[in-house]
């Protein structure tokens, strides 16, 4: 009777763990299948032809000191937020001049959603996207170690936003501190820890959020990563499989000269991204 007794407890105690941290991250390689060897594939396969510009679109694009925005990958549909009021959910603008895409917008205000859920709410935007002008008056105002050159920075790309805090600074603010814990849930990660400043080449920015979207997001949070590292882990990696609260990925790094064929499911989700430096990145759904 003890011991059936002590094993509920322990039991109830895990399904408390579970409830407590619903977000699992499983990553590892792919189990070899020997069928598959033997040239029985495991799902429908199609192939697809990756030109070399795929390269250069995505929500994967590596932008930094040492590659730029890619021509053509700037955001197009960027919208003042000021004049579309409809846009603006359970957040504040720090002036008038905020642009983001009605899309990036969405992402955010579903992850602010589950904040406001958890009580905290007094978010506001500060930055979002920059056309080169804008973003070369910040350059002379602020300089290099504090900004970068136009054609050099995220918010140039349109996937990066500054999200401020009504209540303190966001290293202190309840919401800068949700945001670090839970942002990869939601596609979003903190762009410039303060102990990846070597890698990023910027100063700790408790603000500057950029979406990678999901899996990718939660892998990057779990591993300690920045966009940086991950990129290099799936390039040393080729395949891995990713399993985050019952979803399945496969994530597949290809190198792309020229003209590549890459293997797609025939029935099934996927995305592809460019890594604005040699190939793409196909993450199937599954």
């Amino acid at each position: 009777m003890k011991k059936w007794f002590f094993s509920l407890v322990i039991l109830v105690l895990l399904g408390y763990g579970v409830a407590q941290n619903p977000l699992k991250v499983f990553t590892e390689k792919p189990p070899v299948d020997n069928q598959a060897q033997e040239g029985i594939p495991q799902r429908n396969e199609l192939t697809l032809k990756v030109t070399k510009d795929q390269i250069y679109k995505g929500n994967l694009l590596l932008v930094n000191k040492d590659h730029p925005v890619p021509p053509g990958g700037k955001e197009s549909e960027a919208a003042n937020l000021f004049q579309h009021k409809e846009l603006v959910k359970g957040f504040g603008l720090l002036d008038n001049t905020i642009r983001l895409s009605p899309s990036l917008v969405q992402k955010f205000s579903t992850m602010i959603g589950a904040a406001e859920n958890e009580g905290i709410s007094q978010f506001l935007i500060s930055s979002g996207y920059r056309d080169d002008k804008q973003q070369n008056q910040l350059y002379q105002q602020m300089g290099a170690e504090y900004a970068l050159p136009a054609g050099y920075s995220e918010h140039n790309l349109g996937l990066s936003l500054d999200i401020g805090s009504t209540q303190a600074e966001m290293n202190q603010a309840p919401e800068g501190k949700w945001l670090k814990k839970n942002a990869g849930r939601y596609g979003f990660i903190l762009r410039y820890p303060k102990d990846k400043t070597a890698i990023t080449g910027i100063q700790y920015e408790p603000w500057h959020f950029r979406y990678v979207g999901l899996p990718h997001s939660a892998i990057i949070q779990e591993k300690n990563f920045v966009l940086e590292q991950y990129l290099d882990f799936l390039k040393e990696q080729k395949t891995i499989t990713t399993t985050i609260d019952h979803q399945t990925y496969e994530i597949s790094y290809y190198p792309v000269s020229k003209n590549t064929t890459i293997p797609v499911p025939e029935n099934g989700r996927y995305e592809i991204s460019g890594n604005n430096m040699d190939g793409v990145i196909v993450t199937v759904f599954s």
